[in-house]
């Protein structure tokens, strides 16, 4: 996971690891790009943060 410096939660994708090698580049590619959070996630995420 990384926060941002506009404070933006984001989080690449699971399941990177060399069993992706037979995958297309397709299906790889994805994985490795970062997605946003829900809501849900990010209220979590940040109350767990402010202990």
């Amino acid at each position: 996971m990384r926060i941002t410096s506009s404070g933006k939660i984001l989080k690449h994708g699971s399941g990177i690891n060399h069993f992706q090698a037979k995958k297309s580049r397709e299906k790889q590619l994805p994985k490795k790009r970062a997605s946003d959070l829900s809501q849900i996630q990010k209220r979590m995420i940040i109350a767990y943060l402010k202990h």
